[in-house]
Order: structure tokens, then C-alpha cells, then sequence
């Protein structure tokens, strides 16, 4: 029995301000096991979002009763090699509110390029180190989330996106199971929230055409949305809920995050 009645795949950006409409936010739905169609945003000929616009739609979207999963492609959290150096308690809800402290790229005008160029902000002392990978990253061998302005890089994703992240844990409360924070197994009927991570979900050759004439932001996006309805309607979803971790690693995995489809077992 599939788990949830939709799907949501999002591409993410770290571009500009939170206000600012940008090509490389796109979003794609899979609603009752069809077809994933892209959802536009409310702004410009191409339709593109803003970080903001997208934060109020996931919102409004996850207050429906509908079971929905929503995959996005930037780390919900920090390598424990971050939590030692700032000495932060290993507590994922602390870390979130610690990090719009000292990151605010949820408020208007802000932009990661200048808090990260601005001599003695608190931005730039409260970072990690390239070399800094958790142990899904380094199982799929996805970039460090401090590795900026590199090719397939998250880090100005994830550095604007984990404000938002706060803002929805914030308002949606207990409505929303944050994965794998809130634990492994999400409750049947809630909607869920995970990382996702395009480039190991493999595209279906049937829509090779239909890709090819996408570009990279749009089909990342209908490439998650397209893997989640998949694996919820052949049931290796649960499997992947459950990436066969234990020990150790299972609490650790717990602060620093999972991606979604990333198993212990053997590396992508």
C-alpha cells in the first residue's frame, strides 16, 4: 500500500536573495501515482519562485490532509565535525535555530555571497571545512555542504535553505515528520519532509525524450518527484525509510541527516 497520495520534488538554489524570483528553483508534483507535472511559480514568463514564494506554498501545501513527501536537494543538516568546533549540543532543533542566528538568509536582501565575503561577521566564523562530509555524502560521494561555487556543489542551498526549514518545522508543528530527525519510520498519514539528491535516482528510459528537452533544473526536480511515486508504488519506499544503519552511525545519523535512497550497506 503506497504511503503517500503525493509526491513533490524540488530543485533548490542558493542564488540571490530570498525574495528574488531565480531560474534554479523549480518544483514538480506527482499527485495519485501519475505522471510528475511541474508546478509554476507566480513570477515572470518562465513562471519562476522565489525561496520566499516557496516557503509559503510548501506551507499551505503540507496543511493539507493529504500524506504528501516532499524531496529537496540540499543537506537539512550539518557534519558532527560542525556541531564540535562551534560546541553545539547534538540537537538537530537547537542547530537549526543556532544557524539563522548566525546565517539569517531568510530575511530580505540577504545573500549567502555577501555574508560569506563581509569581513568579522559572525557568518564567516561559524563555518566547517571543505574536507567536512557526512557519512551519506560520503556513501554516495555528494560534495561537502561547505564546498561553494563547485559544480554539483549544495552549500549555498542548503546555507538558504535550512532558514526555511526552521520556519516550516515552526509553523506546521507536529504536522510536518522532518526525516530522519523525527525518527525513521514517519506515522502512516503524516507528510514528510526529506533529502533528496537527484544525481543517484535514475531517470526512467521511457522519458529520456521528454528529459532531453528539459533543462537541468527542471528535470532534477521531475527526477525526484518521479523516484518518490515510484518507490512508494512498488513499496521499496519503506526500505529506503530504513537504509539499514545501526549502532553509532544510527544516532549520528539522527543530527547530521540521511539522504533518501542512500544505503549503509554498499556505497551508490
Amino acid at each position: 500500500m503506497q504511503r503517500f497520495q503525493r509526491h513533490v520534488g524540488i530543485d533548490y538554489s542558493g542564488a540571490e536573495a530570498p525574495e528574488t524570483p531565480i531560474p534554479g528553483l523549480r518544483v514538480s508534483v506527482s499527485e495519485l501515482g501519475k505522471l510528475p507535472v511541474e508546478v509554476p511559480g507566480p513570477h515572470g514568463k518562465d513562471r519562476r519562485w522565489s525561496r520566499r514564494d516557496l516557503a509559503g506554498w510548501l506551507e499551505a501545501l503540507l496543511r493539507e490532509e493529504t500524506p504528501t513527501i516532499v524531496g529537496i536537494d540540499h543537506a537539512l543538516s550539518f557534519p558532527l565535525a560542525y556541531f564540535e568546533r562551534h560546541g553545539l549540543a547534538r540537537d538537530w532543533d537547537a542547530f537549526l535555530v543556532d544557524f539563522q542566528r548566525h546565517w539569517p538568509t531568510d530575511v530580505d536582501g540577504c545573500r549567502v555571497r555577501d555574508l560569506r565575503s563581509e569581513v568579522g561577521s559572525t557568518s564567516r566564523a561559524r563555518t566547517g571545512e571543505t574536507r567536512w562530509r557526512r557519512e551519506a555524502d560520503r556513501l554516495c560521494r555528494a560534495k561537502s555542504v561547505f564546498h561553494f561555487g563547485v559544480p554539483g556543489s549544495v552549500a549555498a542551498s542548503t546555507h538558504t535553505g535550512l532558514p526555511w526549514i526552521l520556519r516550516l518545522r515552526q509553523t506546521l508543528g507536529t504536522r510536518l515528520h522532518c526525516w530522519p530527525y523525527d525518527g525513521w519510520n514517519p506515522p502512516i498519514g503524516a507528510s514528510v519532509i526529506a533529502e533528496a539528491y537527484p544525481a543517484i535516482y535514475p531517470g526512467d528510459p521511457k522519458e529520456g525524450a521528454l528529459e532531453a528537452g528539459l533543462d537541468e533544473h527542471r528535470r532534477d526536480a521531475r527526477r525526484v518527484a518521479r523516484w518518490l511515486a515510484a518507490a512508494d508504488a512498488d513499496g521499496s519506499l519503506v526500505r529506503h525509510l530504513q537504509p539499514g544503519i545501526n549502532g553509532n552511525l544510527l544516532q549520528t545519523a539522527r543530527i547530521e541527516g540521511w539522504i533518501l535512497g542512500v544505503h549503509h550497506a554498499a556505497a551508490v
